[in-house]
């Protein structure tokens, strides 16, 4: 029986990050950044009000604390104004936030400062040079890297990008994963299921499970036990996948034809891994450019199990993430649990948070039955269970990774 480690390093050391595109900004959003994106002009591009006021010479208003400063307003500008316009000694612009500062001018007058007035405004408190002023230049300077190599563009990065004039922005494409159910047992969701005929989770679940690691997904569906025709399907979805996800075909009869049918394509290799759920499981790199190729069980919760421990982190790594592993936290167990000696354990849970000591917290959820899809879809986290434990008490601490999602 080969070790969850040893499994999980054959798959992540065939992890190939596709080529750089180039995208529209607007579609960046979730890839990571591969190229130093340097501003080719300052941000902001030119001495602006940080404050609906006036714009002064601080030096004209350094007495206003004492007495207050009568000032003549000579004129108004606004957010976007391209006239320039010159400021004299002893004389107050209004200005609006956004708007270009009138030369000579140093600093803005907040009108909470003053009276308000539009023509002859008396300001009475001082404020020293570059008061409520936005410098040219000092969120980024013409030449810096605005947006570096390896970085998620997030919103913020997006609008980075945005504020420095940049259209396009070359990023590491999501991985494409094809997810493919067989099974003569399967029938689509807008059927209704015969006798010993059920519905196909797996390519629904499993897409899903792609899609929020981050991939782009094609969800092919059902494919019948037919060895010649899922040779087929898998070979059309090689020349365009990243990633192919087979769920069904790695326990009982079948499973011999369908290795057998695929090692036609590369080497495949269905194993039983040190883990519960999900021990029976396959992989191997198909086609000319050795696609890694994943024989999930047909059972759907294993199935998601499986996904979660072997197939994501190959997604994230795809991406080119520094740590393409789920976050691991420390929790305190509420109720008893047992595992398999020999197999890692990864079990069905509710993580919770005390809110008097902040301490984590853990609650089982459901049997231990692989079947039970239900608790999976109440879980947040999964119990970490190691080889060699059986049996964990209440109050025991216990390691937990969080399966948080997007959105």
């Amino acid at each position: 029986m080969r070790s969850v480690d040893e499994q999980l390093g054959r798959a992540l050391a065939a992890a190939v990050r596709p080529a750089p595109v180039r995208v529209a900004i607007a579609e960046a959003q979730g890839m990571l950044c591969a190229e130093d994106v340097v501003a080719e002009r300052a941000l902001p591009g030119f001495d602006q009000a940080a404050v609906d006021g006036y714009a002064v010479r601080s030096v004209d208003v350094q007495s206003a604390g004492a007495d207050p400063v009568l000032l003549p307003v000579v004129g108004e500008i606004a957010a976007g104004s391209r006239q320039p316009r010159r400021l004299q000694p002893g004389q107050a612009v209004r200005v609006v936030t956004g708007a270009p500062l009138p030369t000579l001018a140093d600093a803005v007058v907040p009108i909470g400062y003053t009276d308000g007035h539009p023509a002859r405004v008396t300001v009475q408190q001082p404020v020293p040079s570059a008061a409520f002023v936005r410098r040219t230049g000092e969120d980024v300077q013409t030449g810096d890297v605005a947006v570096r190599r390896g970085s998620p563009i997030g919103a913020a990065q997006v609008g980075l990008l945005a504020a420095v004039g940049k259209a396009k922005v070359l990023v590491y494409p999501r991985p494409r994963v094809s997810v493919i159910s067989v099974g003569d047992e399967l029938v689509d969701i807008d059927r209704t299921p015969g006798q010993g005929q059920v519905y196909d989770v797996n390519s629904y679940a499993l897409a899903a499970a792609a899609r929020d690691a981050g991939a782009e997904v094609n969800r092919v569906g059902i494919v019948p036990a037919d060895t010649r025709k899922l040779r087929e399907v898998v070979e059309s979805r090689l020349l365009l996948s990243e990633i192919v996800v087979i769920a069904g075909g790695v326990g009982g009869e079948l499973a011999e034809e369908i290795s057998a049918a695929l090692s036609e394509l590369g080497d495949v290799d269905t194993t039983r891994v040190a883990m519960h759920p999900g021990s029976v499981q396959g992989f191997g790199r198909l086609g000319p450019d050795a696609v890694p190729t994943f024989l999930l069980p047909s059972n759907p919760m294993s199935a998601l199990v499986v996904f979660e421990v072997m197939v994501r982190p190959l997604i994230r790594a795809a991406q080119g993430k520094r740590n393409p592993h789920r976050r691991v936290i420390t929790a305190r167990l509420l109720s008893p649990v047992t595992s398999t000696k020999g197999r890692r354990g990864f079990l069905r849970a509710q993580l919770l948070r005390d809110e008097s000591n902040g301490e984590y917290l853990v609650q089982p959820l459901g049997m231990s039955g692989s079947h039970l899809l239900a608790s999976l879809a109440e879980a947040n986290c999964l119990i970490l269970v190691d080889e060699e434990t059986t049996e964990v008490a209440v109050g025991d601490e216990v390691q937990v990774s969080f399966l948080a999602q997007r959105g």
